[in-house]
């Protein structure tokens, strides 16, 4: 019989790669969310459950008899009860818990490149306390740190092409030095399926990247060029972005959020004394592929 790998947050963005890798390895997969839906039903590997993962029982019962499990919950914008603390760090821990109590062999935590304790950034503060919470309840729990991703449903590449086309002046973020470095989102989906497939013990942190570190203002001149437009890139600083943010948070679906202008105070890169891409023998695939066939379709 298969094992059982339970992945929370399994429908969002990043979710449903892991949730095909992970089931691509053979393994059973339980799609574990608030409100499955009524469409999603058990088929080749696929298991749709209902789990919350700010309740504890409801973890229990969705990691009962598993083999692994992913924590791919996040939250970018917070709203009331629903902050970064209680998701990023207490959600996690308790996920950790129950994993530890059930037996569980493997946990893949997702966070972010950047995750610092430390850091002035609330996001980016909670998740690197979650981080350790999480290795607290469960010392050989492995931890991802991906750089933003892209891919042909993204809010990424999708938005950054849209306003591109519409904008002949395009205000950047500060005077676009930040380097990044996108990293493929079927590239980490299948990096947690093997971090799953691993067979050491020992817990690893894998920071995961694309091939290319571009600056912002670099990478919004590539994007640009493949869409045929040329804008006028002009700096606007963070201070009035971090202002705008606050003010575009309060609508709905949240054009802008301040956690967004906070990421990009940083540089979203790769660091070279952690694990990377190569460790789990993946060569990462370019941005510019996946931009010509999002471009191909627009």
């Amino acid at each position: 019989m298969a094992e059982v790998v339970t992945v929370f947050g399994g429908t969002g963005f990043l979710g449903r790669r892991i949730v095909r890798h992970v089931r691509d390895k053979g393994f059973l997969v339980r799609v574990a969310s608030r409100r499955p839906s009524s469409s999603d039903g058990e088929d080749q590997g696929l298991r749709p459950i209902a789990a919350d993962i700010r309740e504890r029982q409801s973890i229990a019962a969705a990691v009962e008899g598993a083999f692994g499990v992913v924590n791919a919950v996040s939250l970018y914008v917070e709203r009331g009860t629903e902050n970064f603390h209680a998701l990023h760090v207490v959600a996690a821990e308790r996920l950790a818990e129950e994993a530890r109590k059930a037996g569980v062999e493997r946990l893949v935590q997702i966070s972010g490149i950047g995750a610092d304790a430390h850091a002035p950034s609330p996001y980016i503060r909670m998740r690197g306390v979650g981080e350790q919470a999480v290795r607290a309840a469960l010392p050989r729990a492995d931890v991802i740190r991906p750089a933003v991703m892209f891919g042909p449903d993204d809010a990424f590449l999708n938005t950054l092409i849209r306003l591109l086309r519409r904008l002949p002046v395009y205000p950047m973020f500060g005077r676009g030095e930040t380097r990044l470095q996108p990293a493929d989102v079927e590239d980490v989906g299948e990096a947690v399926a093997r971090l799953m497939q691993r067979t050491g013990r020992e817990a690893i942190t894998v920071e995961f990247g694309g091939p290319r570190v571009y600056s912002y203002e670099e990478l919004l001149r590539t994007i640009a060029r493949a869409a045929n437009v040329k804008p006028i890139l002009v700096p606007l600083p963070l201070a009035i972005w971090h202002a705008l943010a606050g003010v575009a948070e309060m609508l709905p679906g949240a054009p802008l959020t301040r956690t967004q202008v906070e990421l990009m105070q940083i540089d979203c890169v790769v660091s070279a004394d952690v694990a990377g891409s190569a460790e789990l023998g993946i060569l990462p695939r370019a941005m510019e592929e996946v931009l010509q066939s999002i471009l191909s379709r627009a």
